[in-house]
């Protein structure tokens, strides 16, 4: 077994072990959820977390002309609502992109579960610590990659979130718009499409159909590949990675 092997082995196993876990300990609040249902609602009062057991989420913040700002992704096992905690009000909206579950608890119980069982308030640090870690990472990326490298990065991370949990990386189906990929980060509509043309050109990625979301990519690592050339200031050649 390889590193990257053994890493996807060991997120899926703790994303397992993590919904064990809560479910073992709280009361938990199941829904079935279909895309464009809202999770929770900016504003609203604060009283519960929530954790995805299948599907897509994306958290979206309303600027202050109105537009609507998508600022996260969630996957399975992802934690929701810490935004919250601080204000007592939730301070995005949280709406989900296909069919899928999600859990939900208040965060009273698990705050009265964690003096029970320590190995929960564990768990909450660890969620909250790779959350304040995926927005740094968001952050540097939006502040450093040029345009391309950043939808390839984009692509990456979707792949390698779903490589994390089992699923296939090798085609993906994008639950995103080219539009609300933009604004994700922060470029428009026709700069993400012409970036996913020179990817398709290069062989980093390939469209399953045409116009369709469905995109297949050959090798994960070309798209890191791709992104180191942008950095270098050339085009990365795919066929290094092989």
């Amino acid at each position: 077994m390889n590193a990257s092997t053994a890493q996807t082995v060991n997120a899926s196993q703790r994303i397992a072990e993590s919904m064990s876990l809560l479910r073992e300990a709280l009361p938990i609040q199941r829904r079935v959820v279909h895309a464009g249902d809202t999770l929770y609602q900016a504003g609203e009062p604060f009283t519960q977390l929530f954790i995805l057991n299948s599907g897509f989420v994306k958290v979206v913040n309303l600027a202050a002309d109105g537009r609507e700002q998508v600022v996260g992704l969630h996957f399975r096992g992802d934690w929701l609502g810490f935004d919250g905690i601080a204000s007592g009000h939730y301070g995005c909206d949280a709406i989900a992109m296909d069919t899928g579950e999600v859990w939900s608890f208040r965060y009273d119980a698990l705050l009265q579960a964690c003096a029970q069982k320590p190995v929960l308030l564990t768990l909450l640090h660890e969620a909250m610590s790779r959350e304040i870690g995926r927005d740094r990472d968001s952050m540097l990326a939006l502040c450093t990659l040029p345009a391309d490298a950043r939808v390839a990065d984009f692509l990456r991370n979707w792949a390698e979130a779903l490589a994390e949990r089992g699923l296939r990386t090798d085609q993906i189906t994008l639950r995103m718009t080219r539009a609300e990929i933009g604004n994700y980060l922060g470029m428009t509509l026709e700069t993400v499409s012409r970036a996913l043309s020179r990817l398709a050109r290069g062989d980093v990625i390939r469209f399953a159909e045409k116009g369709r979301r469905e995109i297949q990519i050959p090798r994960v690592e070309a798209l890191s590949a791709f992104i180191q050339g942008c950095m270098g200031g050339g085009a990365a050649n795919p066929a290094a990675v092989h």
